[in-house]
């Protein structure tokens, strides 16, 4: 066996489980403690200081100046006492990840060290604008830009620095980042469903958007993932056939949790929740060596910078114990790829669920009124709803059967849908076709109580009884990029809802009627987005085509969306974003789809020319020695009796010199490609030029890894990826 492979089996059956991050006693006597959360403050600032925050948190009120020296103060008095010794404004730059620059408190007077942090380092810092990505906003020589504290989200201790959720907008004010833009659509929300709500209920002050965010991922040996460029520069394999069992048998899928992840889980588990990470569900998920975890729900922003939070602990974490996190959409071919389901609801300060239909949905007019929005809204904006999770990396995975179709559509379970159709027919339901019945299993089984809906895991916007499942969100998404375009469509559409009803009222048609009427005409207009059936089916494909649906086929194809004055409009009137503000975007995201294919074209050639075809080509050596001592033994005969290995050496040869040519024209295409000034067209080109080059040189690859001798091939294959 090949000495990096064999080196790397080696050392990955040498790594033992354990602990390494135990607490002592029940989760609730350590959770959340290191978070400087509302109790906190009350004990570190003033009473007037606590309201002010408090105000902020809750209602969105901007918070005075004048409290942030006693605020900053506070925070550096807990901090110090939890042994933090920096602080750092942590905010989420246009890249999917988080950037933090550490500041020490430290500081000298006199020759007098002493701790030091004020109001304006805790309310404001100045990273580079221009290395970050900016999409034309900023240029190399107008770098400033400021990040800024938002107190929405809580500060936090990690690894000894006080950590500050903040945004991040250029020197003249535009948005870096996908907070701000996230922070804007929750408040147009709150203020579109606000008025909504208010013909229901006028206490109701402001609507929040709570989010339950499922993370998937897969876990891979420390030394098997070293011992692979492609997984180490690009996140996913470039080349490698599949395993003989991958996840046929479906014996993964909620199967028992093995002793070493289970170890992992628990450690990371326990440092998420000394950061208030209410982390619920764990479990094994469909493809070999793929897990989950799911915390409970929790309001947008918090659920966003606790996600993100969440995946630098899990890296963190899985260092401890040897192995690798990979949150690539699909880092495997042929096995299911990894999503991260964000779970969208609304919720009033009245603590009303704003899309719980309640035991007779057809009677409910408020979730009525807010489920018709929501599905106007998708309807609209459902190409640009699906391109907001279209990269390059959530592309392997989304069409396949195995994740959300590329198609948008709505499933709502049997109840609702029925509950649309009599609505759209003029007529409701009666209470025995609304009843929800039990399910008897047998004597010794308690009744189960089905739900209103059933769950489809082949629908991108699933219902699932009291919110909305985004299920096509990536797994390496920093999900606020999608949030934010659904918050953004649902407003518009509220807005609309509520100027309809009003316009009914004025004409002298009483609340109830035009609120049904409203409900009736969203419905009748949006109904094509509605499917009950099987998303992944040729059927559905077709059937979505001819009600009008867009499909995104082509990522870079899909981006020119953000060029449409649908989109324009939709994020300039709700206050999102500006024009130039989703310029940048497109621009942002087809530079970032090319860097990445452009990385995974580099390191497919390079792991052909350098591991590949070396391998081959000492294999097809060993088979000519083998056939040369076989001549000198049978002589004439020897071509009989040397068939096999002489079809081999031919299919060796052609492999080699395919691989060979279709890299070099892989090298060509994208010469070609980057000197093409426009990004958008070079992204296209890259799309399909490149991209189909690269798929030429995995076959032959492919092909050769189940003709070379085991003990030579150079790199982990699949079964040992995704079962060691």
């Amino acid at each position: 066996m090949a000495t990096f492979r064999q080196r790397a089996l080696n050392e990955a059956a040498a790594h033992q489980t354990g602990r390494f991050f135990v607490e002592e006693g029940p989760v609730s006597k350590y959770f959340g403690q290191n978070v400087f959360d509302l109790d906190k403050m009350r004990v570190y600032m003033s009473q007037q200081a606590y309201e002010a925050v408090l105000a902020s948190v809750k209602y969105g009120i901007k918070l005075d100046r004048a409290y942030s020296n006693e605020i900053a103060s506070g925070m550096k008095a807990w901090a110090i006492e939890m042994g933090a010794t920096h602080y750092t404004h942590l905010f989420q730059p246009l890249t999917d990840a988080t950037a933090e620059k550490h500041e020490a408190f430290i500081s000298v007077k006199d020759g007098k060290a002493f701790e030091k942090f004020n109001g304006s380092a805790l309310v404001q810092q100045e990273p580079d604008a221009s290395s970050f990505p900016n999409g034309g906003l900023r240029n190399t020589f107008e770098a400033r830009g400021y990040s800024a504290w938002d107190p929405s989200s809580p500060v936090f201790i990690m690894d000894g620095t006080l950590c500050i959720p903040s945004v991040f907008v250029s020197y003249t004010g535009e948005a870096l980042d996908t907070k701000v833009p996230n922070l804007k659509s929750l408040q147009a929300l709150s203020n579109a469903a606000t008025s909504v709500a208010n013909l229901f209920d006028p206490n109701v002050k402001a609507v929040s958007v709570n989010l339950g965010l499922e993370q998937e991922y897969f876990l891979v040996d420390e030394a098997l993932y070293n011992a692979r460029p492609d997984l180490v520069l690009g996140g996913r394999t470039v080349i490698g056939h599949t395993s003989a069992k991958d996840q046929q048998l479906e014996d993964h899928y909620f199967g028992a949790i093995p002793s070493r992840v289970n170890n992992f889980m628990k450690d990371f588990e326990t440092e998420a929740y000394k950061l208030g990470i209410l982390l619920q569900t764990r479990h094994n998920e469909v493809a070999p060596n793929q897990f989950e975890c799911a915390p409970v729900f929790c309001e947008a922003t918090k659920a966003v910078d606790q996600n993100m939070m969440l995946m630098i602990i899990m890296q963190k974490v899985a260092e401890k114990h040897h192995l690798k996190v990979i949150f690539h959409e699909k880092p495997f071919d042929g096995v299911n790829g990894s999503g991260k389901h964000c779970n969208w609801s609304m919720m009033t300060d009245t603590g009303v669920n704003l899309l719980s239909p309640g035991k007779t949905p057809d009677k409910n007019l408020q979730f009525l009124s807010f489920y018709a929005s929501v599905v106007k809204a998708v309807y609209k904006h459902h190409y640009l709803l699906m391109t907001s999770v279209a990269t390059l990396s959530n592309s392997y995975r989304l069409g396949g059967n195995e994740a959300p179709p590329a198609v948008m559509s709505i499933f709502s379970g049997s109840t609702l849908y029925k509950v649309f159709q009599s609505i759209l027919g003029m007529n409701m339901m009666t209470e025995s076709e609304a009843k929800k019945e039990s399910i008897e299993i047998a004597r010794s089984i308690p009744e189960i109580f089905p739900d209103n809906t059933d769950r489809n895991r082949t629908s991108p916007f699933a219902f699932t009884g009291n919110r909305f499942e985004f299920r096509a969100v990536g797994s390496s998404q920093n999900v606020a990029s999608a949030v934010y375009v659904v918050n953004s469509a649902v407003a518009e559409a509220l807005i609309e809802f509520r100027s309809e009803v009003d316009i009914q009222e004025a004409a002298g048609i009483d609340r109830s009627t035009a609120i049904m009427n409203t409900v009736r005409k969203f419905i009748s207009e949006s109904k094509d987005i509605m499917f009950e059936g099987n998303g992944y089916s040729k059927e559905w494909e077709e059937e979505s085509a001819r009600r009008g649906l867009r499909a995104v086929r082509n990522v870079p194809e899909a981006y020119e969306v953000y060029h449409e004055q649908q989109t324009v409009d939709l994020f300039r009137n709700m206050g999102v974003l500006a024009p130039n503000e989703v310029e940048a975007r497109f621009e942002i995201l087809n530079e970032t789809y090319v860097k990445k294919l452009q990385i995974e074209a580099r390191v497919i050639g390079d792991i052909c020319l350098n591991h590949v075809i070396p391998a081959a080509v000492k294999y097809q050596n060993l088979l000519i020695e083998n056939v040369k001592g076989m001549k000198e033994v049978f002589g004439d005969s020897y071509l009989e009796v040397c068939q096999s290995e002489l079809k081999t050496l031919q299919k060796i040869s052609k492999y080699i010199n395919d691989i060979s040519n279709d890299v070099e024209a892989l090298v060509e295409s994208r010469k070609k490609a980057n000197r093409i000034e426009d990004i958008a067209q070079r992204a296209k080109v890259y799309s399909h030029e490149v991209k189909d080059m690269m798929d030429k040189v995995r076959y032959s690859a492919d092909h050769l890894e189940m003709i070379v001798d085991d003990e030579m091939w150079p790199m982990p294959k699949y079964r040992e990826l995704l079962f060691i």
